[in-house]
């Protein structure tokens, strides 16, 4: 049974997301709002995190896992980002824009995209994520909340609980969230490519 954890959106409790932090360092899978909608997240160096996110949403060898990063400086530990795309990617962040980029070698190879050697990354505007970001000193793996046949992400924790609460292990509640999931930019042929449109505006994008 997961643990239902309360905070603040504005303003977690320290002490609260300490906790969770400490979870997430032993293994823990969570479920957490974001600025576009609830996630599930854990340590990136965990292997079982990223086979219990495929399970859970049943994804395919296809599907690009994201690294949720404090602030441009971790992303650009992750990523190649050259010029053009550096400018765009930060005049969209923080916010609810997943990018699909080049990976470096800090990313462990089991995450990356098969066959391109790509990764999603994302700098998310939400103060709970940016706490857990912070408490943990480095990014979380993670892939947004989109259940089997379903268009949206859930709005509460509850319904992440009722929904998920015996095959993750902290569902943190927020208050409500947006349903809609991050809009996915895909730059891995070096130009940007609408591969999902979500929360964020495209027409950055756009031709």
């Amino acid at each position: 049974m997961a643990t239902y954890v309360e905070v603040h959106p504005d303003n977690p409790q320290p002490r609260t997301i300490g906790k969770v932090v400490e979870r997430i360092r032993d293994g823990a899978l969570v479920a957490f709002p974001t600025d576009s909608g609830y996630a599930l997240g854990g340590h990136l160096e965990d292997q079982q995190i990223k086979d219990r996110i495929r399970d859970i949403r049943r994804l395919d060898d296809k599907h690009h896992y994201t690294l949720l990063c404090r602030d441009f400086a971790q992303l650009g530990q992750l990523v190649i980002v050259d010029n053009p795309v550096f400018r765009a990617v930060r005049a969209a962040t923080p916010g609810p824009y997943t990018f699909i980029l080049p990976a470096t070698k800090e990313v462990p190879r089991r995450l990356l995209h098969a066959k391109k050697k790509t990764v999603g990354v994302r700098i998310p505007d939400n103060a709970v994520v940016q706490s857990l970001l912070a408490e943990l000193g480095e990014p979380l793996l993670s892939s947004t909340l989109l259940l089997p046949g379903e268009s949206a992400t859930p709005e509460t924790g509850w319904e992440v609980k009722e929904a998920l609460d015996h095959v993750v292990d902290i569902v943190i509640d927020a208050g409500e969230v947006q349903m809609e999931p991050t809009t996915v930019i895909d730059f891995s042929s070096g130009t940007a490519e609408v591969a999902r449109d979500g929360a964020g505006d495209t027409s950055p994008f756009e031709d």
